[in-house]
């Protein structure tokens, strides 16, 4: 059933490759920890199996976070053999998600931004213009790595200053792009052709001419950002946070900046208000008469 359910997911939902994989992680493991302490198969348990195994997550000191993905998984799984009646009732409605510790994202300051953008020096070269267009994007759009990826030649509208990006759950959205990043793909694009021939429609390629997989663009961003950050964490959704908290900080409208990011609600936006307050304490804090 666990194989069917994937099937399913891949096919008919038309997740990812990496989500498909996190979901058969996740229902790989649940279903050796049923075998070896109840003798059961995963699509056979009880609310009791399931809970023992959260118990069994914490135990292993596993985050909240990461233990809530993992009852996500489960939670589809009994859903989609509810639908195909391959079950009587879903074990799953009692168990409830554990309560998570909401942290503000990490994100760079705008002059760290700035450094990297205008004083760090990039090779001239394909390589040094591509690395460059790959961090002026994850800043400049607020993209997703596996949206970044996935960006196809065609999905570049130079004309409309605007690119089509393939989101979560396979959502397409249309961000606009300023006038120096519409320049900067232009002139990518142009080298691009006069490096590589006959090489698909991947945006970016490896300097082998292949399309660029996440560990290269991860390696990539965490490079540069080493660069001007002493930051632990240096991954393109760093970026991705800067560019939500920068537009925030200069007074852009939260609706506006939820569906620059594709966030299917308003909530998953809300957490770069943190950082927007904080900002606002440290002004008022400076500029107020009582203050000090």
């Amino acid at each position: 059933m666990v194989d069917l359910f994937l099937s399913y997911l891949k096919n008919e939902k038309r997740l990812s490759a990496h989500t498909c994989r996190a979901y058969e992680i996740d229902l790989s493991q649940f279903s050796n920890f049923i075998a070896e302490n109840f003798e059961s198969k995963a699509q056979d348990s009880t609310y009791r199996e399931i809970r023992a195994w959260v118990v069994s997550l914490s135990d292993q000191k596993l985050s909240h976070t990461s233990i809530n993905r993992k009852i996500a998984s489960l939670r589809a799984f009994y859903s989609f053999l509810l639908r195909k009646r391959k079950i009587g009732q879903n074990p799953m409605l009692r168990v409830k998600a554990l309560k998570t510790p909401q942290k503000p994202p990490v994100f760079i300051e705008e002059n760290a931004t700035q450094n990297l953008l205008d004083q760090v020096q990039f090779a001239e070269d394909y390589n040094g213009v591509r690395d460059k267009l790959i961090l002026e994007l994850f800043y400049g759009t607020g993209i997703r790595l596996s949206e970044l990826i996935q960006l196809k030649v065609a999905d570049v509208d130079l004309f409309g200053s605007k690119i089509t990006v393939l989101g979560k759950r396979n959502k397409q959205r249309v961000i606009p792009i300023l006038s120096p990043l519409r320049l900067q793909l232009t002139s990518y694009l142009s080298l691009r052709t006069q490096t590589f021939d006959q090489v698909g429609d991947a945006l970016f390629l490896t300097d082998k001419g292949k399309p660029v997989y996440p560990v290269f663009v991860q390696r990539l961003v965490k490079k540069y950002l080493s660069m001007v950050s002493t930051k632990t964490r240096k991954s393109p959704h760093v970026l991705r946070h800067t560019f939500a908290t920068h537009l925030l900080n200069k007074g852009a409208d939260l609706n506006a900046i939820k569906e620059l990011l594709g966030h299917a609600s308003l909530s998953a936006t809300q957490i770069y208000t943190h950082n927007s307050i904080e900002q606002l304490k440290a002004v008022h804090a400076q500029a107020h008469p009582k203050a000090g």
